[in-house]
């Protein structure tokens, strides 16, 4: 194993540690502190499963690789939706009959229609990242505002920072750990975004294909982790709402955020493939949330299946599939 792959293989263990260690030492910081559990649900929980792929990409732009950056991005909505929903609901099936996981769900499709129509510009600059950033205060205050009404509601978000602060850490200790989890998850990101930038040179396999799956798998292992143990713990619901959240967090905040610092290019291949990909599984779990009907253990099967599909596709290339252009 050469140097570049055991770089990948330390940055993947840094990236799950560093992630798991932020989540769960913000959390029992913000409950320790006294904030409510819907603001810590909405956005500490949101915010520390979206960190791996928000230090990824940033460290990504800054360092002239903006497939990485944005490819990181896609993927992980992809993987999410895909993945995460497929290995949760095969453990338990989810229940989607939240009015909240349904308003959530579409707000996923309509980030994702601005991401794209954001993306089809060719680069993100820093005025697309305000209105990324702008778009993303205002989901949060209208579910806030929405969620302190809803008892349901309230009683997922309550159960989801639950799960985060079992162990009750003293907030020195929350405070410690916390700022631990972020240095290990900083390291982490170093570590993969040099290893994958030069396998993919080094194999000739473009920075956007590495991106959307490898580097893409990597910055969700943190949350695949938490969305198994929810689903093992018979709370599969608490998946299904960290994945909508996530979703958006990616779409908005993180591209915004890393807007915000420097333009990213976005790849040929990306805005005429993979951004179209993304949109498609968005969709494709919308019916079963607007029916009510339950995400079983044959459909998350279904789900699992299509992302390996997708993966087998960027590798053995999706070039014949994009028009080349001008964007």
């Amino acid at each position: 194993m050469t140097g570049a792959h055991l770089s990948i293989v330390g940055g993947f263990v840094l990236l799950f540690l560093g992630g798991e260690a932020l989540v769960r030492g913000a959390v029992s910081l913000a409950s320790g502190l006294g904030v409510s559990k819907l603001v810590i649900s909405l956005t500490v929980v949101a915010l520390g499963t979206s960190a791996p792929e928000l230090v990824v990409a940033m460290q990504a732009a800054l360092e002239g690789a903006p497939g990485v950056a944005v490819g990181n991005v896609v993927g992980s909505n992809i993987a999410n939706v895909l993945l995460i929903l497929g290995v949760a609901g095969m453990i338990a099936p989810i229940a989607t009959r939240s009015h909240a996981i349904t308003r959530d769900g579409v707000a996923m499709v309509m980030a994702s229609l601005v991401f794209i129509a954001l993306a089809w510009v060719g680069e993100f600059h820093a005025w697309s990242g305000a209105v990324l950033l702008v778009l993303l205060i205002g989901y949060l205050g209208f579910r806030y505002w929405r969620d302190r009404r809803d008892s349901a509601a309230a009683r997922e978000h309550a159960q989801e920072v639950d799960e985060m602060v079992a162990d009750h850490l003293s907030l020195p200790l929350a405070a410690l750990v916390t700022i631990l989890g972020l240095a290990v998850l900083i390291v982490g990101a170093d570590l993969l975004v040099h290893g994958a930038v030069t396998v993919a040179r080094a194999h000739g396999v473009s920075e956007a294909v590495i991106g959307l799956t490898l580097v893409a798998f990597g910055t969700s292992l943190p949350e695949l982790a938490t969305c198994a143990v929810a689903a093992w713990r018979n709370h599969p619901d608490v998946a299904l709402g960290n994945v909508l959240g996530s979703n958006m967090f990616n779409l908005l905040g993180i591209m915004g955020a890393v807007s915000l610092v420097t333009p990213v290019g976005v790849p040929e291949q990306i805005i005429h493939f993979d951004v179209w990909i993304m949109l498609a599984v968005s969709v494709l779990v919308l019916p079963l949330m607007i029916s009510g009907r339950r995400l079983g253990r044959g459909e998350a099967l279904v789900l699992a299946l299509l992302y390996f599909g997708y993966i087998a596709v960027q590798f053995m290339g999706v070039e014949g599939l994009v028009v080349p252009g001008a964007v």
